[in-house]
């Protein structure tokens, strides 16, 4: 019986399907490069430069449990997580939310009604972890389950509602960005391959830790020492959250992009939001330690 699952497994490595997922950028190559936000002539194609959503964000949590500890979901030991990868308005406004219905699959909505009425219904379909299978891409996957970690619920939870409600809302991933040759679900992917690859941009843990500040239940840190940490090596001030404005949970970094997000440079900026956590006594509170796994990139 056992040699029968082995072969299964190996019959359906040898089957596996391998399909691109990138976008199609055939027109770009000619046309004006410029940054999003910056430009100083109109652009005319939205699958070439960042047109909606031209503020774009990385944003990064540090929670101390997942809640799902049993079913070994776990965060990666000294590193920050993956929240997602969250446009804006170049005034740093929002660029609004679940934007084509058509593709929300998102099983748990939050908001579950737009400020405008309309009412975003829960998905009950295959879930985005299926999306990422059919392309092959067993190694996006591992990564994520690694680096992408939910609260509370399930991790692909988590990476379908950061599909939804922000990638649904940038030009660089609509479908019309694929053709000719488009396959169904193909930007989805896509758009975790691109969420990781800024991600990588930021080892949050590494930068502070080199600079003494590191997770402790003992000792606060000002908001002006993270900061300045950071800025030190990546030439901009990030966007720090805080619960009850003490307890350090979010970052977030800025950018211009050049190019598509596929492909682009990301140009860091400094925030333009006001942080939510207060100037001294910020809680960087150490992880639970059955709720880390020791990992490699």
């Amino acid at each position: 019986m056992l040699s029968l699952v082995i072969l299964g497994v190996l019959v359906s490595v040898v089957h596996a399907k391998f399909y691109p997922t990138y976008p199609n950028i055939e027109t770009c190559v000619g046309l004006p490069v410029q940054y999003s936000c910056e430009n100083t002539t109109v652009v005319t194609d939205s699958c070439c430069n960042v047109v909606r959503g031209g503020l774009v964000l990385q944003a990064q949590y540090w929670n101390t449990y997942t809640g799902l500890e049993l079913q070994a979901q776990l965060y990666p030991k000294n590193s920050w997580s993956i929240h997602g990868l969250v446009p804006l308005n170049c005034d740093g406004t929002s660029v609004g939310q679940y934007c084509d219905p058509g593709r929300q699959y998102d099983p748990k909505p939050l908001p579950s009604t737009l400020p405008n009425g309309t009412v975003i219904n829960p998905y009950k379909g295959p879930s985005v972890r299926k999306f990422i299978q059919e392309f092959g891409r067993s190694d996006l996957l591992h990564y994520m389950d690694t680096f992408w970690i939910n609260q509370g619920a399930p991790n692909e939870d988590l990476w379908a509602h950061e599909y939804s409600i922000h990638a649904t809302c940038t030009s660089a991933f609509d479908v019309a960005c694929y053709d000719p040759g488009y396959k169904k679900h193909q930007e989805v992917v896509n758009f975790f391959e691109t969420s990781v690859k800024v991600y990588q941009m930021y080892p949050t843990y590494d930068i502070l830790a080199a600079s003494g500040i590191v997770p402790s239940n003992t000792t606060t840190y000002t908001r002006a020492q993270i900061t300045n940490a950071i800025y030190s090596q990546t030439g901009a001030d990030p966007w720090l959250g805080c619960n009850n404005g003490t307890v350090w949970n979010q970052i977030r970094y800025f950018h211009h992009v050049l190019g598509t997000e596929q492909f682009g440079h990301f140009k860091p900026l400094d925030s333009i939001v006001s942080s939510t956590c207060a100037e001294t006594g910020l809680w960087y509170y150490e992880r639970t330690p059955t709720s880390e796994k020791a990992v490699s990139d």
